[in-house]
Protein backbone atom coordinates (compact mmCIF):
# COMPACT_ATOMS: atom_id res chain seq x y z
CA UNK A 1 0.00 0.00 0.00
CA UNK A 2 1.26 3.49 -0.65
CA UNK A 3 1.90 5.82 1.81
CA UNK A 4 -0.85 7.61 3.34
CA UNK A 5 -2.33 10.93 3.10
CA UNK A 6 -1.73 13.18 5.36
CA UNK A 7 -4.31 15.78 6.48
CA UNK A 8 -3.60 17.57 9.57
CA UNK A 9 -6.01 19.40 11.92
CA UNK A 10 -5.14 23.13 12.56
CA UNK A 11 -5.61 23.69 15.96
CA UNK A 12 -8.33 25.17 17.74
CA UNK A 13 -11.31 23.81 15.28
CA UNK A 14 -14.68 25.48 16.00
CA UNK A 15 -17.12 23.12 17.96
CA UNK A 16 -20.88 24.59 18.48
CA UNK A 17 -22.97 23.96 22.01
CA UNK A 18 -23.96 21.23 22.11
CA UNK A 19 -23.30 19.79 18.91
CA UNK A 20 -20.64 17.55 17.78
CA UNK A 21 -17.35 18.90 17.15
CA UNK A 22 -16.96 20.99 12.91
CA UNK A 23 -13.88 20.53 11.45
CA UNK A 24 -12.63 22.87 8.58
CA UNK A 25 -13.44 21.41 5.28
CA UNK A 26 -11.36 19.18 3.45
CA UNK A 27 -9.76 19.73 0.57
CA UNK A 28 -11.55 19.47 -2.45
CA UNK A 29 -11.60 15.59 -3.81
CA UNK A 30 -9.66 14.56 -0.62
CA UNK A 31 -12.70 11.98 0.80
CA UNK A 32 -13.32 10.64 -2.41
CA UNK A 33 -9.34 10.19 -2.73
CA UNK A 34 -9.00 8.14 0.56
CA UNK A 35 -12.12 6.38 0.08
CA UNK A 36 -10.60 4.49 -2.90
CA UNK A 37 -7.03 4.43 -1.55
CA UNK A 38 -7.94 2.61 1.91
CA UNK A 39 -11.29 0.76 0.34
CA UNK A 40 -10.65 -2.84 0.14
CA UNK A 41 -10.51 -3.61 -3.97
CA UNK A 42 -13.40 -6.41 -3.31
CA UNK A 43 -15.32 -4.68 -0.56
CA UNK A 44 -17.98 -3.30 -4.00
CA UNK A 45 -18.22 -6.46 -5.50
CA UNK A 46 -19.54 -8.02 -2.18
CA UNK A 47 -21.78 -5.00 -1.60
CA UNK A 48 -23.32 -5.47 -4.90
CA UNK A 49 -23.40 -9.69 -4.38
CA UNK A 50 -25.64 -9.11 -1.06
CA UNK A 51 -28.04 -6.28 -2.17
CA UNK A 52 -28.73 -8.37 -4.95
CA UNK A 53 -28.72 -11.45 -2.57
CA UNK A 54 -31.30 -8.96 -0.31
CA UNK A 55 -33.60 -8.77 -3.11
CA UNK A 56 -33.83 -11.93 -4.02
CA UNK A 57 -35.65 -12.59 -0.16
CA UNK A 58 -37.59 -9.64 -0.03
CA UNK A 59 -39.23 -10.53 -3.62
CA UNK A 60 -39.53 -14.52 -1.80
CA UNK A 61 -40.98 -12.60 1.20
CA UNK A 62 -43.36 -10.63 -0.74
CA UNK A 63 -44.42 -13.40 -3.05
CA UNK A 64 -44.91 -15.17 0.42
CA UNK A 65 -46.87 -12.31 1.89
CA UNK A 66 -49.13 -11.57 -1.23
CA UNK A 67 -50.19 -15.47 -1.49
CA UNK A 68 -50.87 -15.57 2.36
CA UNK A 69 -53.40 -12.73 1.96
CA UNK A 70 -55.01 -14.20 -1.24
CA UNK A 71 -55.48 -17.51 0.66
CA UNK A 72 -56.28 -16.39 3.63
CA UNK A 73 -53.66 -18.20 5.47
CA UNK A 74 -50.92 -16.97 8.29
CA UNK A 75 -48.24 -15.44 6.35
CA UNK A 76 -44.57 -17.20 7.06
CA UNK A 77 -43.26 -14.90 10.46
CA UNK A 78 -39.48 -14.96 8.59
CA UNK A 79 -41.41 -13.06 5.43
CA UNK A 80 -42.51 -10.86 7.32
CA UNK A 81 -40.03 -9.88 9.46
CA UNK A 82 -38.11 -9.53 6.09
CA UNK A 83 -40.58 -6.74 4.86
CA UNK A 84 -40.42 -4.94 8.09
CA UNK A 85 -36.63 -4.46 7.91
CA UNK A 86 -36.80 -0.87 7.39
CA UNK A 87 -38.55 -0.49 10.17
CA UNK A 88 -37.11 -2.86 12.27
CA UNK A 89 -33.62 -1.30 11.57
CA UNK A 90 -34.61 2.55 12.14
CA UNK A 91 -35.85 1.55 15.97
CA UNK A 92 -33.17 -0.72 16.72
CA UNK A 93 -30.55 1.72 16.14
CA UNK A 94 -32.33 4.69 17.29
CA UNK A 95 -32.74 2.36 20.82
CA UNK A 96 -28.99 1.63 20.50
CA UNK A 97 -28.17 5.45 20.32
CA UNK A 98 -30.44 6.31 23.26
CA UNK A 99 -29.20 3.58 25.29
CA UNK A 100 -25.53 5.22 24.83
CA UNK A 101 -26.28 8.73 25.56
CA UNK A 102 -28.60 7.57 28.91
CA UNK A 103 -25.70 4.97 29.90
CA UNK A 104 -22.47 5.53 27.82
CA UNK A 105 -19.61 7.88 29.28
CA UNK A 106 -19.65 10.55 26.49
CA UNK A 107 -16.12 11.18 25.33
CA UNK A 108 -15.44 14.93 25.31
CA UNK A 109 -12.87 17.40 25.54
CA UNK A 110 -13.17 16.96 29.52
CA UNK A 111 -14.20 13.59 29.96
CA UNK A 112 -11.50 11.55 28.79
CA UNK A 113 -9.53 14.49 26.52
CA UNK A 114 -6.65 12.00 25.54
CA UNK A 115 -9.42 9.98 23.66
CA UNK A 116 -11.63 13.15 22.28
CA UNK A 117 -8.20 13.92 20.90
CA UNK A 118 -7.43 10.91 19.11
CA UNK A 119 -11.11 11.00 17.67
CA UNK A 120 -10.64 14.43 16.43
CA UNK A 121 -7.58 13.49 14.60
CA UNK A 122 -8.90 10.26 12.96
CA UNK A 123 -11.81 12.76 11.31
CA UNK A 124 -9.69 15.18 10.48
CA UNK A 125 -7.68 12.78 8.29
CA UNK A 126 -10.06 11.06 7.08
CA UNK A 127 -11.23 14.44 6.11
CA UNK A 128 -14.84 14.16 7.70
CA UNK A 129 -16.77 17.38 8.19
CA UNK A 130 -17.80 16.49 11.85
CA UNK A 131 -16.68 14.14 14.46
CA UNK A 132 -19.29 11.58 15.80
CA UNK A 133 -20.26 11.04 18.96
CA UNK A 134 -18.33 8.66 21.13
CA UNK A 135 -18.95 6.99 24.34
CA UNK A 136 -17.29 4.53 26.70
CA UNK A 137 -19.48 1.01 28.01
CA UNK A 138 -19.66 -1.01 30.61
CA UNK A 139 -17.46 -4.09 29.02
CA UNK A 140 -17.90 -6.78 32.08
CA UNK A 141 -14.50 -8.49 30.56
CA UNK A 142 -15.49 -8.46 26.43
CA UNK A 143 -12.98 -6.79 24.23
CA UNK A 144 -15.24 -5.07 21.17
CA UNK A 145 -15.99 -1.40 19.76
CA UNK A 146 -18.56 -0.78 16.93
CA UNK A 147 -19.73 2.02 15.03
CA UNK A 148 -23.65 2.72 13.59
CA UNK A 149 -25.71 5.62 13.22
CA UNK A 150 -29.51 7.02 13.99
CA UNK A 151 -31.03 9.83 11.35
CA UNK A 152 -27.87 12.10 10.43
CA UNK A 153 -25.93 11.19 13.33
CA UNK A 154 -23.02 8.84 13.66
CA UNK A 155 -21.36 7.09 16.90
CA UNK A 156 -18.91 4.59 18.33
CA UNK A 157 -18.65 3.45 21.47
CA UNK A 158 -15.84 1.30 22.82
CA UNK A 159 -16.53 -1.36 25.79
CA UNK A 160 -14.62 -0.12 28.62
CA UNK A 161 -11.99 -2.99 28.94
CA UNK A 162 -10.89 -2.52 25.28
CA UNK A 163 -10.76 1.33 26.07
CA UNK A 164 -9.21 0.45 29.29
CA UNK A 165 -5.40 -0.57 26.92
CA UNK A 166 -5.14 3.23 25.97
CA UNK A 167 -4.10 4.86 29.34
CA UNK A 168 -0.96 6.45 29.57
CA UNK A 169 0.44 3.30 31.17
CA UNK A 170 -0.48 1.13 28.67
CA UNK A 171 -0.57 1.51 24.86
CA UNK A 172 -2.64 4.71 23.64
CA UNK A 173 -1.43 3.65 20.31
CA UNK A 174 -3.31 0.55 20.26
CA UNK A 175 -6.49 2.30 21.33
CA UNK A 176 -5.37 5.34 18.52
CA UNK A 177 -5.63 2.33 16.11
CA UNK A 178 -9.29 1.29 17.68
CA UNK A 179 -10.79 4.57 17.13
CA UNK A 180 -9.71 5.16 13.83
CA UNK A 181 -10.92 1.56 12.97
CA UNK A 182 -14.36 2.45 14.19
CA UNK A 183 -14.33 6.08 12.70
CA UNK A 184 -13.23 4.49 9.43
CA UNK A 185 -16.17 2.43 9.04
CA UNK A 186 -18.05 5.47 9.22
CA UNK A 187 -15.85 7.26 6.74
CA UNK A 188 -16.26 4.63 4.22
CA UNK A 189 -20.33 4.85 4.38
CA UNK A 190 -20.95 1.60 6.39
CA UNK A 191 -23.36 3.13 8.64
CA UNK A 192 -25.57 4.64 6.37
CA UNK A 193 -29.29 3.49 6.90
CA UNK A 194 -29.69 2.81 3.37
CA UNK A 195 -26.45 0.57 3.26
CA UNK A 196 -27.33 -1.40 6.59
CA UNK A 197 -30.98 -1.70 5.14
CA UNK A 198 -29.74 -3.17 1.73
CA UNK A 199 -27.62 -5.83 2.79
CA UNK A 200 -30.40 -6.58 5.50
CA UNK A 201 -31.75 -9.96 3.43
CA UNK A 202 -29.14 -11.19 3.01
CA UNK A 203 -27.48 -11.35 6.31
CA UNK A 204 -29.02 -14.88 6.37
CA UNK A 205 -27.61 -16.26 3.74
CA UNK A 206 -24.40 -18.40 4.53
CA UNK A 207 -21.12 -16.56 3.63
CA UNK A 208 -23.00 -14.24 1.85
CA UNK A 209 -23.61 -11.07 3.81
CA UNK A 210 -20.48 -12.54 6.18
CA UNK A 211 -18.25 -12.45 3.20
CA UNK A 212 -19.29 -8.43 2.74
CA UNK A 213 -18.83 -8.11 6.41
CA UNK A 214 -15.04 -9.48 6.72
CA UNK A 215 -14.20 -6.72 3.37
CA UNK A 216 -15.60 -3.73 5.30
CA UNK A 217 -13.11 -5.16 8.26
CA UNK A 218 -10.13 -4.92 6.13
CA UNK A 219 -11.79 -1.22 5.13
CA UNK A 220 -11.71 -0.18 8.33
CA UNK A 221 -8.48 -1.43 9.54
CA UNK A 222 -6.79 0.35 6.44
CA UNK A 223 -8.24 3.44 7.52
CA UNK A 224 -6.89 2.60 11.55
CA UNK A 225 -3.07 1.82 10.11
CA UNK A 226 -3.42 5.00 7.81
CA UNK A 227 -4.15 6.99 10.94
CA UNK A 228 -1.16 5.19 13.59
CA UNK A 229 0.83 2.07 11.55
CA UNK A 230 2.67 1.72 14.65
CA UNK A 231 -1.00 0.78 16.50
CA UNK A 232 -2.05 -1.72 14.64
CA UNK A 233 0.27 -4.23 16.72
CA UNK A 234 -0.93 -3.58 20.49
CA UNK A 235 -4.80 -3.95 19.12
CA UNK A 236 -4.22 -7.31 17.23
CA UNK A 237 -2.53 -8.59 20.56
CA UNK A 238 -5.07 -7.32 22.91
CA UNK A 239 -8.19 -8.67 20.50
CA UNK A 240 -5.89 -12.11 20.98
CA UNK A 241 -5.02 -12.35 24.55
CA UNK A 242 -7.02 -9.31 26.47
CA UNK A 243 -6.00 -6.37 28.13
CA UNK A 244 -3.23 -7.88 30.73
CA UNK A 245 -1.66 -10.02 28.22
CA UNK A 246 -1.55 -8.18 25.05
CA UNK A 247 2.18 -6.50 25.87
CA UNK A 248 3.44 -10.98 26.45
CA UNK A 249 1.72 -11.33 22.54
CA UNK A 250 4.20 -12.13 20.13
CA UNK A 251 2.37 -10.28 17.14
CA UNK A 252 4.41 -11.56 14.38
CA UNK A 253 3.94 -14.66 15.72
CA UNK A 254 0.34 -15.03 15.06
CA UNK A 255 0.61 -13.16 11.60
CA UNK A 256 3.43 -16.35 10.36
CA UNK A 257 0.59 -18.99 11.26
CA UNK A 258 -1.31 -16.97 8.53
CA UNK A 259 -0.02 -19.40 6.09
CA UNK A 260 0.56 -22.39 8.04
CA UNK A 261 -2.97 -22.90 9.74
CA UNK A 262 -5.13 -24.89 6.92
CA UNK A 263 -7.65 -27.11 6.66
CA UNK A 264 -11.22 -27.59 6.03
CA UNK A 265 -12.80 -26.22 9.22
CA UNK A 266 -10.18 -23.45 9.14
CA UNK A 267 -12.04 -22.42 5.95
CA UNK A 268 -15.41 -22.51 7.67
CA UNK A 269 -14.75 -20.65 10.88
CA UNK A 270 -13.01 -17.95 8.28
CA UNK A 271 -16.13 -17.85 6.00
CA UNK A 272 -18.91 -17.51 8.43
CA UNK A 273 -17.11 -14.90 10.63
CA UNK A 274 -18.26 -11.36 10.44
CA UNK A 275 -14.40 -10.54 11.05
CA UNK A 276 -11.48 -12.05 9.52
CA UNK A 277 -9.42 -14.48 11.62
CA UNK A 278 -6.98 -12.82 13.43
CA UNK A 279 -4.11 -14.53 12.15
CA UNK A 280 -5.45 -13.51 8.65
CA UNK A 281 -5.72 -10.23 9.84
CA UNK A 282 -2.49 -9.42 11.63
CA UNK A 283 -0.90 -11.26 8.35
CA UNK A 284 -3.08 -8.21 6.63
CA UNK A 285 -1.27 -5.12 8.96
CA UNK A 286 2.15 -6.30 8.43
CA UNK A 287 2.27 -7.36 4.73
CA UNK A 288 0.99 -3.98 3.08
CA UNK A 289 1.64 -5.29 -0.26
CA UNK A 290 -1.74 -6.96 -0.78
CA UNK A 291 -5.29 -7.07 0.84
CA UNK A 292 -6.20 -9.32 3.41
CA UNK A 293 -7.45 -12.12 1.98
CA UNK A 294 -11.84 -13.00 2.03
CA UNK A 295 -11.69 -16.86 1.31
CA UNK A 296 -8.58 -18.36 1.00
CA UNK A 297 -5.82 -17.95 3.15
CA UNK A 298 -2.52 -15.89 2.46
CA UNK A 299 0.50 -17.04 1.16
CA UNK A 300 3.98 -16.95 2.23
CA UNK A 301 5.98 -14.70 0.09
CA UNK A 302 9.42 -15.62 -1.19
Amino acid sequence: MSEPIQYAQPPGAPQPLGGAALLPPAPPGYRTQVRSHLRHPLENLCLVVVILGSLLVWAISGYEVASAIIDRRQPDPYAVFFLAAPLVIYFLRGQLYAGLRLSGVKISPTQYPEAHQMLVDACAHYGLPKVPDAYVVLGNGMINAAASGHGFRRFIFVYSDLFEIGGQARNPDALRFIIGHEVGHIAAGHTSYWRVLGISGAQWIPFVGSTLSRSQEYTADNYGFSLVPRGSAGAMATLAAGKYLNRTVDVNALADRATTEKGFFVWVVNALASHPVLVWRSHALRDRRRPGRLLWRPKARP
